[in-house]
């Protein structure tokens, strides 16, 4: 025996139902040729319609790998940034919006190093709790579920020179060019 609802529930359970949209009928074609119910009586097999399945959505992720005479360059500090973008001060949602007009903007200039700086993260020894640090623990997502993810061929802690802890390299891929005519 099913339990009655409660009115509340009742007018709750309508809403949600309000909102879900019934699946298109099957082919009568489809229907026709076998139902699973006579097929298994008969002892064959029920035929099967393909299903087209959706081809696989390639998600380009920032990239890992930089040659070695890159890396050497950034670890020495002798790669002057094209770009420096400061996100002291800033909330998340501002420096998530600014990240990704600075992005937006290197890339259209053909800019391949940008210089992020989100300032140090706080000291192991520090006493007093402070939430400091969001936005530097937040970019290493933000990079990756970015539209611009794809042109980012790898992100670097930066040298003492640019900053140190507290500023990372983000190496943008070179743009192609596209077919000569």
């Amino acid at each position: 025996m099913a339990r009655r609802l409660s009115p509340d529930e009742a007018a709750l359970w309508a809403r949600v139902m309000a909102t879900v949209t019934p699946l298109p009928p099957a082919p009568r074609a489809a229907i026709a040729a076998a139902p699973a119910s006579h097929a298994k009586h008969a002892g064959a097999a029920a035929p099967r319609t393909a299903v087209p399945t959706p081809p696989p959505v390639k998600l380009q992720a920032p990239g890992t790998t930089l040659d070695a005479s890159w890396d050497r360059k950034l670890m020495r500090g002798s790669v002057e940034p094209d770009a420096t973008v400061d996100l002291h001060g800033h909330t998340l949602t501002s420096a998530y919006t600014m990240l990704d007009q600075a992005l937006e903007r290197s890339r259209l200039r053909g800019d391949r190093v940008i210089l992020l700086i989100t300032g140090k993260p706080p000291r192991r020894d520090s006493e007093r709790p402070h939430a400091r640090g969001a936005i530097r623990a937040a970019v290493g997502d933000w990079l990756h579920a970015s539209r611009h993810a794809g042109a980012i061929a790898a992100v670097r802690g930066a040298s003492p020179r640019h900053g140190g802890a507290g500023a990372l390299y983000i190496i943008l891929r070179r743009a192609r060019s596209g077919p000569k005519s």
